[in-house]
């Protein structure tokens, strides 16, 4: 079975290769390990091959994980959908990127809580293009104006858009939701929203991220393809 290291190596000549292609530069992409339900060696071993960016979906998780390590990353992200009464506890950790800002209710509550501690937070909205009853996310129809109501939120950066894709064995059945989520962000990009710098494009996971990458992503999220078959015994 491939280590992790060769699956990290794997995965960047895949992207760089892509990027070639693509005419666009290496630097243009920020890979995010997904690292739930990782042991915390190896998360490390991650990181010490070329990770810099760590990516968790549960708080209660990130809150025994991340303490714990001891090499150093350039950013960790939250990238589930987040409760009300966990916001506090998430912003203990000091998320360099909440990516998964799914509804005005929470971006006000988060705000508050935001408000009470003088700091500000970089987020993406996340919207719901497959319209999957089973994902959270902004719908595609309301996108627009519930980023206008965000952005007016003192406390929070809108940095860009998020999406999960179709989960299906064919990346290509996901294309058509990439390319809404692009044409959505560069729609947004030309309203020039007072405190909204569409920066991030995150879409892409281990089973589509060539395609999104095609479709203008620059953030990608690869749990699978950096870790092999996750391990659903916990971490460490």
């Amino acid at each position: 079975m491939p280590s992790i290291v060769d699956n990290i190596k794997q995965t960047q000549d895949r992207i760089a290769d892509k990027l070639s292609h693509l005419g666009r530069s290496a630097f243009d992409v920020t890979v995010v390990a997904v690292t739930k339900m990782q042991p915390v060696d190896a998360v490390e071993a991650a990181l010490q091959n070329g990770i810099g960016h760590i990516g968790e979906n549960k708080v209660q998780e990130a809150l025994r994980k991340i303490p714990m390590l001891s090499v150093p990353y350039e950013g960790f992200h939250f990238i589930g959908h987040l409760q009300s009464n966990k916001i506090n506890n998430l912003l203990s950790l000091k998320p360099l990127l909440i990516q998964s800002i799914d509804s005005l209710y929470i971006a006000r509550e988060l705000n508050r809580s935001l408000g009470h501690k003088n700091r500000a937070q970089d987020i993406l909205i996340q919207v719901n293009t497959t319209a999957e009853e089973s994902k959270t996310g902004v719908s595609f129809a309301n996108a627009e104006e519930m980023i206008w109501q965000i952005a007016a939120l003192p406390c929070l950066r809108i940095k860009g858009l998020m999406t999960i894709g179709l989960m299906s064995i064919d990346p290509e059945r996901t294309r058509p939701y990439f390319t809404q989520l692009r044409e959505l962000s560069e729609t947004i990009a030309k309203q020039n929203i007072p405190g909204v710098e569409l920066r991030y494009l995150s879409m892409g996971m281990s089973d589509d991220y060539l395609v999104a990458l095609e479709e203008g992503s620059n953030m990608l999220r690869l749990g699978s393809a950096l870790f092999g078959p996750r391990n659903y015994g916990g971490t460490k």
